[in-house]
């Protein structure tokens, strides 16, 4: 199966400019091509990962690819469908795209002949002056072309600034750049971005080749079967960097994959060939209950983005929630694990009984309550049944000698921090 049959496959293809065009090109020659992100935070959370997994794809199908991060289209802003963005300072931005640049080296092989390429389009467009920009760039768009592009026609009733309505001509000059210096020939992008890779097309017929062969294409919006927002959690968007999404949250969102989802996201996320998936199907239908799609999905995803090591850590702290052996953790996976559960500060160190305790951290609603959870076997403590009524909790129930989890029932989790 060759580069393009195997995107189809995935679901990944959802427009292009000429499809036969690019076909018969990736079939001639290897080539350089560009996708890029405006550096709005200091992560990337997963709903940005698909176009630069597709750049990948075409990497190891060996092309080249060029990774941009937009320093100066950051600064301006992508219009947003309702409102005009809050401006960010230059200072701001730069932290931002030092962060993003990080975590995309994660993706790519920047070394061999077709290594990747990393660029920042502050390079090219800081220096450039107002009147430069409106003779050679702004005398090549008209007013209507700008109008008829969706990010434009969908703001005209709210408003939309200068700054915002000129966004698409600067990610136009990024590849109308990128085209002259780096002979880059096809730009990839969400579904959101047709209508900037278009105007860098636009651009590059007017201003370089009448003739370019150069192409867009862009990805399709990860959806959930059940309608609602992929890559969302309650606790909100799961990111890649490890501080704001830990990587045992992140191995759990990918293992949490409804059935209805985990094939296609197999397809769109992982490098896995399609007899691989294909076997992975089958056993979401012969055997769900082994979840063995979700698992190879869950380390797939961790692996590619935290490495090996944080993929057996996640691993191990989720075993042993599931088996109940808490003793095996230590205390930097306790707290990695049980960052959401309820917690309680003991103010003495000093021995506790178990009673007392469950009381104390609202664990249980009263005495009478914490009597009959112990003496019917429903508190855990470090993952092993407390049945004594005089039971007292001392050091040696202290995980490193900071933390001791308590269970009530099958599945209610407290930490208690020294």
């Amino acid at each position: 199966m060759d580069l393009v049959q195997d995107l189809q496959w995935r679901g990944i293809i959802y427009q292009q400019t000429d499809e036969e065009g690019l076909k018969e090109l990736l079939e001639k020659e290897k080539i350089s091509l560009y996708c890029g992100m405006d550096p709005t935070g200091d992560s990337m959370h997963i709903g940005h990962l698909l176009p630069f997994l597709t750049l990948r794809r075409f990497q190891n199908a060996g092309h080249r690819p060029i990774v941009l991060v937009g320093g100066a289209t950051g600064l301006i802003g992508d219009p947003k469908a309702t409102e005009e963005r809050v401006l960010q300072t230059e200072e701001t931005v730069q932290k931002n795209v030092d962060a993003l640049t990080k975590q995309l080296k994660m993706i790519f092989d920047f070394e061999g002949e077709n290594g990747a390429v990393m660029v920042n389009n502050y390079d090219w467009t800081a220096p450039m002056n107002i009147i430069t920009f409106l003779r050679d760039y702004g005398k090549h768009i008209g007013i209507n072309y700008m109008l008829a592009k969706d990010t434009i026609a969908t703001r005209l009733e709210t408003g939309i600034s200068f700054t915002e309505f000129t966004y698409t001509i600067l990610q136009g000059m990024d590849f109308k750049h990128l085209y002259e210096k780096h002979n880059c020939k096809l730009q990839i992008g969400g579904s959101d971005q047709w209508g900037n890779i278009t105007t860098g097309l636009e651009l590059i017929r007017k201003m370089t080749d009448e003739n370019s062969k150069a192409f867009g294409l862009t990805i399709p919006l990860v959806t959930k079967a059940d309608g609602t927002k992929f890559g969302k959690t309650e606790g909100g968007s799961v990111w890649l960097d490890g501080g704001k999404t830990s990587p045992y949250e992140f191995y759990q969102f990918w293992i949490n994959t409804a059935d209805a989802d985990v094939v296609k996201y197999l397809k769109y996320f992982t490098f896995l060939s399609k007899e691989e998936i294909e076997a992975l199907e089958q056993s979401v239908q012969d055997e769900p209950h082994l979840r063995k799609a979700q698992k190879t999905l869950a380390e797939e995803m961790t692996r590619l983005i935290h490495g090996e090591e944080a993929l057996k850590q996640a691993i191990k702290i989720t075993d042993s929630l599931f088996s109940g052996d808490i003793k095996r953790l230590t205390a930097s996976e306790i707290k990695e694990g049980f960052k959401d559960v309820p917690s309680y500060k003991q103010e003495t160190t000093e021995e506790v009984g178990i009673v007392d305790l469950l009381v104390n951290a609202q664990i249980s609603p009263s005495k009478r309550q914490a009597r009959e959870d112990v003496s019917n076997g429903a508190i855990y403590v470090n993952g092993d049944r407390i049945t004594e009524l005089d039971y007292f909790l001392t050091d040696k129930d202290r995980i490193e000698g900071q933390f001791t989890v308590i269970r009530r029932g099958k599945k209610k989790y407290f930490l208690i921090e020294a």
